[in-house]
C-alpha cells in the first residue's frame, strides 16, 4: 500500500454495500453519507443513526506506572478517576498547545485513551518516547469503535444488550454479545444522547447489521457527524484546535483540573499558569449568521473594518435553518449579541457572537429506558 491510498475500516465492504459515498479523513476511506447529510443530521436528531468512528484511536496505557504516566501529560486528575468514569482531556506540549484532545476511562485492568484518527500514531510515539517505568503504551489494531447516537439509542441498543441502560452520561462499563466482549460508553460527539462500542473488529459487521435491523437506526457518515457536532458546539481536532491553540483560549478550562493547575508537574503547566495569569488574547466563539450562505474554515472575521480573527469551523445550521461558526476573537469582542461580519465570497455577512452551544445538549445523566 502506497502512502497516498487510504486505510479500510473494518466496516469499509459494509458501507459499500449500503451505499455510502466514500472519502478520504484522516487517512482512512470514510463514508460521508449514505442517505443524505441533511436526512441523517434529522434522523440522529429524531431517533438513532449509527456512525463508524473506527478511524479514532484505541490506546491503552497499563501498569502500575499509567498513572504517574498519564498525570505527566495531561492537566487532568487521573488518580481519583474511579473504574468505569470518563474524563475529557487535553494532551499538551510545553508551550500549552493542545497536541491532541481526548476521551480517557479507567478501566478495571487499564486507562483507555480514545484519540483522534490523524493523530493517533504521532499521539501513541509522543506517550511512548516518555520515560516511564512500569507503564506500557499500545494502539489496538484489532478493535472497531461505533458511535450510536440520537434520542432512542438508549432503546435500540437495549434491545441487543440488555444493561446498558444503566450507564450515565460519561460513565462505562463491559459487556457481552454473541460471545465478543464490548467496551460501551455513554458518550459521543452529536450533542445527543449515545453510546460508543470498542468490539473486536471481527465482530463488527454482524453487530452493524443487527443494529440498523431495527427499523429505528439507519447508517450516518462523516457529514451529519460534523454538522451535529457544530450545533453542539463541540471543537474539532486539526481545525478548532491545534498545538498553538491552548485550553484557555478554546473555551476548555473545564479540562485543567483545578489541583493539577495548583500542584504542576504536568506538560505545559508553566505556560498555562503564566497565559491564566495574563488572559488569553483570543477566544472560542459562537457565530450565527444572516442568510443562508456559510462561512467555512478560513473566512475572515471583521469588525469596525478591521479584521479580529478567522472562523475555524462553520456550516448551514439543520435545526437552526441559518448558517453557525466557530470562531476565534479578542476578549472584548467575544460577548454575546456583539456584531461583526464575516467575509464570504466577497460578501460582508451579518453575524453575532451567540452562546454555545447553538443547540442545546441532550445527555442522558441517569440512565432509562
Amino acid at each position: 500500500m502506497t502512502q497516498t491510498e487510504p486505510l479500510t475500516l473494518p466496516l469499509d465492504a459494509w458501507h459499500r454495500k449500503h451505499g455510502a459515498r466514500m472519502v478520504p479523513f484522516a487517512g482512512f476511506a470514510m463514508p460521508l453519507q449514505f442517505a443524505g447529510i441533511l436526512a441523517e443530521h434529522e434522523w440522529t436528531r429524531t431517533s438513532a443513526s449509527l456512525f463508524d468512528v473506527s478511524h479514532m484511536g484505541q490506546i491503552s496505557a497499563s501498569g502500575a506506572g499509567a498513572i504517574p504516566l498519564l498525570e505527566s501529560l495531561l492537566p487532568t486528575a487521573v488518580a481519583n478517576l474511579a473504574p468505569g468514569r470518563i474524563r475529557y482531556a487535553l494532551l499538551l506540549n510545553e508551550a500549552g498547545g493542545i497536541i491532541d484532545d481526548l476521551m480517557l476511562t479507567r478501566r478495571a485492568e487499564d486507562f483507555l485513551l480514545i484519540v483522534n484518527g490523524a493523530t493517533r500514531l504521532s499521539d501513541l510515539a509522543y506517550m511512548q518516547g516518555v520515560a516511564a517505568p512500569d507503564a506500557a503504551v499500545t494502539l489496538a489494531e484489532d478493535q472497531a469503535l461505533l458511535a450510536l447516537q440520537g434520542p432512542l439509542a438508549a432503546k435500540v441498543l437495549d434491545a441487543l444488550v440488555p444493561g446498558i441502560a444503566a450507564l450515565s452520561f460519561m460513565t462505562a462499563a463491559a459487556f457481552a454479545w454473541e460471545g465478543a466482549r464490548l467496551w460501551i460508553s455513554r458518550s459521543g460527539y452529536s450533542g445527543e444522547d449515545g453510546f460508543e462500542i470498542s468490539l473486536p473488529a471481527a465482530a463488527a459487521t454482524a453487530f452493524a447489521d443487527a443494529l440498523i435491523a431495527d427499523e429505528r437506526c439507519r447508517p450516518a457518515g462523516l457529514g451529519a457527524r460534523d454538522s451535529l457536532r457544530l450545533e453542539a458546539g463541540l471543537p474539532l481536532y486539526g481545525h478548532d484546535l491545534d498545538e498553538n491553540t491552548d485550553p484557555l483560549s478554546a473555551g476548555l478550562g473545564f479540562a485543567l483540573s483545578p489541583a493539577r493547575m495548583a500542584a504542576g508537574g504536568f506538560n505545559g503547566h508553566a505556560a498555562l499558569a503564566r497565559l491564566a495569569a495574563a488572559g488569553p488574547t483570543n477566544l472560542r466563539v459562537g457565530l450565527a449568521l444572516e442568510g443562508r450562505l456559510p462561512a467555512r474554515e478560513g473566512a475572515v472575521v471583521m469588525h469596525d473594518g478591521h479584521e479580529v480573527g478567522r472562523v475555524t469551523s462553520g456550516g448551514f445550521s439543520p435545526s437552526l435553518s441559518h448558517p453557525i461558526a466557530l470562531a476565534f476573537v479578542p476578549p472584548a469582542l467575544a460577548k454575546e449579541g456583539t456584531s461583526l461580519t464575516v467575509q464570504v465570497r466577497g460578501k460582508d455577512l451579518p453575524a453575532r457572537i451567540t452562546p454555545l452551544p447553538f443547540v442545546p445538549h441532550r445527555y442522558v445523566r441517569k440512565g432509562s429506558v
